[in-house]
């Protein structure tokens, strides 16, 4: 990864949570708890998971700075979902969630150098060294997936 492409994620990590809370806003509670399957989540299990994500690779990425060869937690958001209580919290209190970690977040991969892109921990899923840059990658692409798919629920619930 360059300084540019660094640049390039970080400027997005900033303003991605302010894309996806401009999305949801305004959504009627009916639209916010829409399900097209029941075992497909609604835009509020979204918030929720983003909210969660942004915690876990969180730590993932204080791990890979600050620990000596650190194994990564595996988890199952499917079951964080149904178990965590996604459903039983408001979408403003999971975006102030998401937004204040990704703050953190962000300010602590600021502080990064190129060489640093290189550390990481072990990915159990995975089987490998998962590196900070990737974690940059696939944070940011992570949040375009959801994005599209809270267009589509909105859609979908507005028929």
């Amino acid at each position: 990864m360059t300084e540019q492409e660094l640049r390039a994620h970080l400027e997005a990590l900033e303003k991605n949570p302010e894309i996806i809370a401009a999305a949801v806003k305004g959504l009627e509670e009916s639209v916010l708890r829409y399900k097209p399957a029941p075992n497909k989540w609604s835009i509020l299990e979204i918030l929720a998971h983003l909210s969660d994500a942004e915690l876990i690779w969180g730590y993932r990425i204080r791990q890979a700075i600050a620990d000596k060869e650190p194994t990564f937690a595996s988890i199952d958001q499917d079951d964080w979902a149904h178990n965590l209580g996604y459903l039983e919290v408001s979408p403003e209190e999971w975006l102030t969630l998401y937004k204040t970690n990704r703050r953190a977040n962000v300010r602590l991969l600021r502080r990064l150098t190129l060489d640093d892109l290189a550390k990481g921990g072990f990915h159990p899923e995975l089987k490998r060294k998962f590196t900070l840059a990737e974690i940059v990658e696939r944070l940011t692409s992570h949040e375009s997936n959801h994005l599209g798919q809270i267009e589509r629920l909105k859609q979908r619930a507005g028929r």
